[in-house]
């Protein structure tokens, strides 16, 4: 689209995209491709936390800026350090407080289990959420974190059932939520069932779980929805740029990650 206007002061886009698999070294390799073989100007957009953990240092060292990069990992909020990396998302602590806060409001007495990814996103999204708990952390009975390696998290979810805590939440990426989802409905469990706002697509997580199974799941965005009705006729949303199947082949509403990657540049 900026092509077709002539481009940035005269100058086109070459927008190239490759697959690192969501796997930190993949990443590196691939960074270290666009970099010194393909001299890009810059990288847009870049997915995940672990793989922008491994690309971080690379390129502030290399002066290459890392704009709009999708993770809201606190490690990344740190222009002191790091000025050639530009965040987009609100950063996970305080989208793991609003949960806090609502567990507060909401389920005062509750007894809350918590199931984390292990690296930063799971740890910030954990702290944002006992600091919103404060005085009230005691509140929290059992929290299990996992790897981004581990092939099932059915076991951890089996463990957190029988501390018997009526309250869930699950802080880590859509394969290991979509994972709880069925297992938590497979156990008959009936918990206020919480999930982290990047684990919460429709294509990439509530339906692989099952439509019925993820009835009644709560999470927060900061985004609009791209299947909201009440937002379809807002100007920034997706829904109402009819050019976007055209440069983005195959895309649907569903895919919420590609979404969250149109809304960086809207």
């Amino acid at each position: 689209m900026i092509n077709d206007q002539g481009g940035i002061n005269g100058r086109k886009i070459n927008l190239i995209s490759l697959d690192n698999a969501y796997s930190p070294p993949k990443a590196l390799e691939q960074t270290r491709k666009l970099v010194e073989s393909d001299e890009v100007f810059a990288i847009a957009g870049f997915l995940g936390t672990a793989p922008n953990v491994a690309v971080q240092k690379y390129l502030n060292s290399n002066s290459v800026p890392s704009i709009f990069l999708t993770s809201g990992a606190e490690r990344f909020n740190d222009p002191k350090n790091f000025p050639w990396i530009v965040p987009f998302h609100p950063t996970f602590v305080s989208q793991g407080a609003a949960y806090g806060q609502y567990l507060i409001d909401h389920r005062p007495n509750a007894k809350i289990a918590v199931h984390y990814l292990n690296d930063d996103l799971g740890r910030d999204f954990l702290r944002g959420l006992r600091t919103a708990l404060g005085g009230q952390e005691k509140l929290i009975i059992r929290q299990i974190p996992h790897e981004l390696t581990d092939p099932t998290i059915d076991g951890a979810i089996v463990e957190l059932r029988a501390t018997g805590a009526d309250v869930l939440v699950q802080l880590t990426t859509s394969k290991f939520v979509a994972q709880g989802i069925r297992k938590v409905a497979e156990l008959g469990w009936k918990p206020t069932y919480i999930i982290a706002s990047i684990a919460a697509g429709i294509g990439s997580t509530l339906v692989p779980a099952g439509p019925e199974n993820s009835k009644g799941v709560i999470t927060a965005r900061w985004l609009k929805h791209p299947m909201d009705p009440g937002k379809s006729t807002v100007p920034t949303s997706p829904t109402t740029k009819p050019s976007l199947p055209s440069i983005c082949p195959g895309w649907t509403l569903k895919m919420t990650r590609q979404s969250s990657g149109t809304s960086t540049h809207i």
